[in-house]
C-alpha cells in the first residue's frame, strides 16, 4: 500500500515539474528571413505574371513584418495595406477573406474592424507548417482581394517543400 502511494506521489511531482516548465518557456516555429524572402518574391512573381504591380508582406507568427517588397509600379498605398492584410491574417489566425463578410456591418464580429491595424479585405493569408502558424502574407495592389488573394496562395504553394520541413 505504502509502494502504490510512493508512486503516486512521485507521478504528481512530476507531472507538476512538467507543468510549471511548460509555463516558463514556449517554444515555436518560424520562418527564417530567407525564406520570409523566398515567399514574397514567388508572390510578386506570380502578381507579375498575371500583370498586377502589387506590394508584398510577409510577418511572423505575431504580426511583426519580416519582408515588404514593393513593385516598381505599385501604387503608393500598398506599402500600408499589404503588412495590415498580413497582421490582420496573423492576428486572427484566419484569412482575411474569410474575414470580410463575418466583420461587416451589423455582424456580430464587426467590432474587430476597430483594432488599429486591421484591414478585412481579402489578400491576408495565414501560412501554416506542421499544423503550426509561422507567419502570414499579405498582398495589395491587384484589382480587388481576390487577385491578391490568389497571388498570396501560389506564393505559398512555390515554398511549400520548405514548410515541409519546418
Amino acid at each position: 500500500m505504502m509502494k502504490g502511494k510512493a508512486v503516486i506521489a512521485a507521478l504528481s511531482l512530476m507531472m507538476a515539474a512538467s507543468l510549471q516548465a511548460e509555463e516558463g518557456l514556449v517554444t515555436y516555429k518560424a520562418l527564417s528571413p530567407n525564406l520570409a524572402l523566398k515567399l514574397a518574391q514567388a508572390t510578386m512573381a506570380s502578381c507579375q505574371k498575371a500583370g498586377y504591380q502589387v506590394a508584398v508582406a510577409v510577418t511572423d507568427r505575431f504580426g511583426n513584418v519580416q519582408v515588404l517588397l514593393r513593385d516598381r509600379y505599385a501604387g503608393a498605398h500598398t506599402l500600408d495595406i499589404a503588412p495590415r492584410k498580413a497582421w490582420t491574417a496573423a492576428s486572427f489566425n484566419t484569412d482575411t477573406a474569410e474575414m470580410v463578410d463575418v466583420t461587416g456591418p451589423g455582424e456580430a464580429q464587426s467590432g474587430v474592424r476597430f483594432a488599429s491595424q486591421a484591414m478585412m479585405v481579402a489578400g491576408g493569408v495565414r501560412i501554416q507548417a506542421g499544423g503550426s502558424l509561422v507567419g502570414a502574407i499579405g498582398v495589395s495592389g491587384a484589382p480587388g482581394g481576390a487577385e491578391d488573394h490568389k497571388c498570396a496562395l501560389e506564393g505559398i504553394a512555390a515554398i511549400e517543400e520548405d514548410l515541409a520541413f519546418l
